[in-house]
């Protein structure tokens, strides 16, 4: 019974947000985790609690989960630099099956905005 309700959740779910694209919509923004980059390691489980480093990972990543799970198109680009010099990325999202408008819009905004010249500065 209770893999009935989740399946029925998740198909609410996922008609919900795919009529939100009907109303009109062509590209979602978002932030892409919740704060600057985690550090190396920050996220790594550990042999007595190994569910933590997932339970973190899910805690920077609330903007993904909802399109990982609808199968949405989505993409991630650092499009901005913090003060200490990291990229900071945004997410844009499409509607199922609009890869196509998600990889222009992309492509515009590497162009415009050129972060493959960018580097971040390096800490011993």
């Amino acid at each position: 019974m209770q893999f009935v309700a989740a399946t029925d959740a998740y198909n609410d779910f996922r008609r919900g947000m795919l009529q939100w694209w009907d109303d009109g919509f062509d590209l979602l923004l978002t932030p892409t985790i919740t704060r600057l980059s985690p550090r190396v390691g920050e996220i790594v489980p550990s042999a007595d609690k190994p569910m933590d480093a997932f339970m973190r990972s899910g805690a920077l990543l609330p903007f993904c989960v909802p399109f990982n799970i609808t199968g949405q198109p989505a993409i991630s680009l650092p499009l901005h630099m913090s003060a200490e010099g990291l990229p900071v990325g945004v997410q844009l999202v499409a509607d199922a099956g609009r890869e196509d408008v998600l990889i222009r819009v992309a492509a515009q905004l590497e162009a415009a905005v050129d972060w493959s010249a960018r580097r971040p500065p390096l800490h011993a």
